[in-house]
């Protein structure tokens, strides 16, 4: 494919709502997303607010509830891809609110596609892009700063044009991120030793995952040609 407008903002940045958005956040919360559809999850509900996930899990208590840093009342999981994949989530709705990646989607929910991306399904976000003119890339960390998150954004939107790039270079970049410091470092809360690792396997997974405004929710789904029951 040829002639895909790209553009890279900061959730700060967006002035309206574009036709078709990918949104980043490797570090960790489309990377756990990705997690827990391997695990069974059906759809992920992504909350606006602590506030709102705790109300949505008082309403369906056979939801898990899922947030950033350390474990918390009322919630019964932690954004870390590592400690997810431990889950059974079989059949399960899960309710995610995380610092960035959440806020992200939820910005963009007007947009007639909404990819939710991160390493470990890049290419097959790469491949529902196919036939897009006009991609935006919403770089979630750091205010569009975040070095893994824009190395992710650029890897996926090379790949959607072309062929595949050396992803090496991609992945270094990522690797070498002050988010990846922090998780390896244990200075971020709830992390499992495994999360760095998790977050930079590319492929890991063959699906996309795609938002929707569902019932006045925006719900995450598996989205594209490998988007059928995946365990791992």
């Amino acid at each position: 494919m040829t002639g895909m407008e790209t553009r890279f903002l900061a959730i700060g940045e967006l002035t309206d709502t574009p036709p078709v958005a990918v949104v980043i956040d490797v570090m960790r919360a489309f990377t756990t997303a990705a997690w827990a559809f391997a695990q069974g999850a059906e759809r992920i509900v992504l909350a606006g607010s602590l506030d709102e996930a705790l109300e949505l899990k008082a309403r369906h208590p056979d939801w898990v509830a899922l947030k950033d840093g350390a474990p918390a009342s009322g919630f019964d999981a932690v954004n870390s891809p590592g400690r997810i994949r431990g889950t059974d989530l079989a059949g399960r709705t899960v309710v995610q609110k995380t610092t960035a990646g959440t806020v992200g989607a939820l910005a963009v929910r007007g947009a007639d596609l909404v990819l939710c991306a991160s390493f470990v399904v890049a290419g097959a976000t790469a491949r529902a892009l196919h036939g897009r003119p006009d991609v935006t890339f919403v770089v979630t960390g750091e205010d569009g700063r975040a070095e893994e998150d824009l190395a992710c954004a650029r890897y996926i939107a090379r790949r959607a044009a072309g062929p595949a790039p050396d992803p090496a270079p991609y992945l270094r970049r990522a690797a070498d991120s002050t988010a990846a410091a922090e998780l390896a470092g244990g200075i971020r809360e709830g992390v499992h030793e495994d999360d760095v690792r998790l977050c930079l396997e590319l492929d890991r997974f063959p699906f996309a995952m795609a938002a929707t405004p569902e019932g006045g929710l925006m719900v995450l789904r598996p989205y594209g040609e490998g988007a059928g029951p995946s365990r791992s």
